[in-house]
């Protein structure tokens, strides 16, 4: 059975952190942002225990920072931050290009749901790549995270799954308010997802790479602008933030 077809049944703390993560996503809520328990609590009309709760699950997840004074306040991430986020995702994915995506010690039976999950998974890759060509950042990113955890639940690893999407996750949230404030943003939203489902659906090791370098390459390529002063952040009075600079 695929991994992306399972059915979970989610808290209320899942469901706080949830919409509050899609906040920071969507940017909503911008980097530095300060915000207390009982805060959060009245907005969603719920009590303390299970706001608390799900503010430390993410900071946990590294997307928001506490402090025992003055509550919470939302990460803010620097472009070395980024570029540390590609290079950590980088090295992991070549591991699992190397393992289970080229059919290292699978039966002919498990190598037959391999290929029809990736039935489903090359469905996510269109939509994904479809939002980016179309410049569509709001659809892009919920299709980008999902094809991306369900291409990677494939691993069978739920630990290396989680620990790559929590690295995609911060690099959306550092990304955001670059890309929204970007006229040239549709240019710089990747969009070689049905390449890389061809390739590993094909068993094609140098294709698999290829994408892969490919993706890495646009994401640094990016951070360049960034730490030239090509784009400016919102929030931080036109000033971006250079490799080692630190937060205003």
């Amino acid at each position: 059975m695929c991994a992306s077809g399972a059915v979970t049944r989610s808290t209320l703390r899942q469901q706080i952190a949830d919409a509050l993560r899609d906040e920071v996503l969507a940017g909503r809520l911008q980097p530095g942002r300060e915000f207390t328990v009982k805060q959060i609590a009245e907005q969603y009309g719920v009590s303390a225990t299970p706001v608390r709760e799900a503010l430390f699950d993410l900071s946990a997840q590294g997307l928001l920072e506490s402090d025992q004074h003055r509550g919470f306040r939302v990460r803010e991430f620097t472009v070395a931050d980024y570029r540390s986020l590609v290079e950590a995702r980088s090295l992991v994915i070549d591991g699992v290009i190397r393992g289970i995506f080229f059919g290292a010690g699978l039966s002919p039976a498990q190598r037959a749901v391999y290929r029809d999950c990736l039935v489903a998974v090359r469905r996510r890759a269109q939509e994904a790549a479809r939002a980016a060509r179309g410049g569509d950042l709001d659809i892009l990113i919920g299709y980008d995270l999902r094809f991306w955890r369900e291409l990677g639940a494939l691993v069978g690893n739920a630990y290396i799954n989680g620990f790559l999407h929590r690295l995609r996750v911060q690099a959306w949230v550092f990304a955001v308010p670059y890309l929204r404030h970007d006229p040239a943003a549709r240019d710089w939203l990747w969009h070689g997802h049905e390449d890389l489902v061809a390739a590993i659906t094909l068993g094609d090791h140098d294709a698999v790479r290829a994408v892969m370098d490919d993706y890495n390459t646009h994401a640094l390529n990016w951070a360049d602008r960034l730490a030239a002063g090509e784009l400016a952040h919102p929030g931080r009075g036109g000033r971006t933030p250079g490799p080692g600079a630190p937060e205003a």
